[in-house]
């Protein structure tokens, strides 16, 4: 197995500029060492665009990058998220899909903007101001557009009230299955693992059956560490993981300002980075010298 020992906490999962991040991907990394940090992940939502810029930071200043995605896919109406690490980013299929996701994102949110405008003071302007070249759109940056026209007082406020589903303003968009999300990462290369998989609550943490597919696809672990998982799914989620042998990975889910989630406030054994690293054939981390 390949070995390399990481100097300070593993944060797997962390987001730019990028896709909704407050923070590019330079000031990141940046954000990562001042943290105290050996080891973060960048997991854009379906996108790559971050990973060269993300780099250079990482060497120069001495923390240790994990090139990642935070891919999006869809069990019928339940979201469901997929962190993707070390896979080719070139991969025809996985840059197909991702342009895809990434396109049904751009329309889902003018249409929620279209929505919520009938009834607020709220146009597309207004999110795109709210967005850096190249981004990928998504509700937290209406949620930013919200807080920008002075409609709640932060991004949580606007997910909690105007963006919640039972408001009425929300749109689905489209996304592969769990199932094709797992076989697409493992064939580029890539190490899956669900990310957040119980924000819901233990009776809504997806079935021994149905996680006994991904697990054959290739799933490799669960992000059971992680702020928004609630306590009894965590018990469930550790259960599951025992039972399929799946790794645990934890994590921050960092967006800069645009949550309250910190930079290592949940973190991930060296040896299940080690694992990822050695299953991985589609990248090489960016490593500190």
């Amino acid at each position: 197995m390949h070995t390399r020992r990481f100097r300070g906490p593993i944060d797997l999962h962390a987001h730019s500029s990028v896709s909704d991040g407050t923070e590019t991907p330079t000031q990141l990394v940046r954000a990562a060492g001042e943290a105290g940090l050996g080891t973060v992940a960048l997991t854009d939502h379906d996108s790559t665009a971050g990973w060269v810029e993300a780099g250079v930071a990482a060497r120069d200043s001495g923390v240790t990058l994990v090139q990642g995605m935070e891919l999006s896919t869809r069990l019928q109406f339940a979201s469901v998220h997929m962190l993707a690490y070390l896979f080719d980013p070139g991969d025809a299929a996985i840059v197909s899909e991702t342009a895809r996701i990434r396109a049904a994102r751009m329309t889902r949110a003018e249409e929620i903007v279209r929505r919520i405008g009938l009834d607020y003071d709220l146009s597309w302007a207004d999110v795109l101001a709210q967005t850096t070249d190249g981004a990928t759109i998504g509700r937290p940056h209406i949620a930013d557009a919200l807080v920008a026209r002075g409609h709640v007082p932060t991004r949580s406020d606007a997910f909690a009230g105007i963006l919640h589903w039972k408001r009425g303003y929300y749109q689905p968009h489209y996304a592969p299955e769990p199932l094709d999300g797992v076989r697409m990462i493992r064939a580029a290369g890539g190490v899956p693992v669900l990310a957040h998989p119980g924000t819901r609550g233990a009776e809504h943490v997806i079935p021994a059956e149905r996680l006994k597919l991904l697990v054959d696809a290739g799933l490799f672990g669960l992000e059971i560490d992680h702020r928004e998982n609630t306590p009894d799914a965590k018990v469930r989620l550790h259960a599951l993981a025992r039972q399929f042998g799946l790794a645990v990975t934890g994590s921050s889910d960092y967006h800069g300002d645009g949550k309250p989630n910190r930079l290592g406030e949940n973190t991930t054994a060296p040896e299940v980075l080690d694992r990822i690293i050695a299953e991985a054939t589609g990248a090489e981390p960016f490593y500190a010298a």
